[in-house]
């Protein structure tokens, strides 16, 4: 569950990249996101407010069309850049440097047995999605 201040960030994120569109409010952000959005609900007036002001981070689904339609990674979107890194967002497909602790992750996923390693990646694939690179 995120922490007030993770919302708050998300919040100022959303609403720095919504600022050259000239979308300020709940409204707008609702009926433009209900434009690009396709799935089972669209998102209320109320919703979009909530996000603006950082009272909720969005579900993936959502958060995935916000970061396509923005033209931003959803990783950057919902998290920020890592620390000491710039506060740039990041477009889509870019990849933000390997920290010390992901490359320390990676080698300890990358010694463990082939059928647990498949499992760490099908758990990836299933959390992050099926846009992973192969290789």
């Amino acid at each position: 569950m995120p922490t007030n201040k993770q919302k708050t960030a998300f919040a100022k994120r959303l609403k720095d990249l919504l600022e050259p569109l000239k979308i300020r409010g709940g409204s707008d952000l609702s009926r433009q996101f209900n434009l690009r959005y396709h799935g089972e609900r669209p998102v209320s007036t109320q919703t979009a407010h909530k996000w603006i002001s950082g009272t909720t981070i969005p579900k993936p689904d959502k958060l995935r069309t916000l970061a396509e339609w923005l033209n931003v990674s959803e990783h950057w979107l919902h998290y920020g850049p890592p620390p000491g890194a710039s506060a740039r967002p990041m477009s889509r497909g870019e990849k933000y440097p390997p920290t010390p602790e992901t490359i320390e992750l990676a080698s300890k996923i990358a010694s463990l047995m082939p059928q647990d390693r498949h499992l760490v990646e099908e758990m990836i694939v299933r959390f992050y999605g099926e846009d992973i690179e192969e290789e």
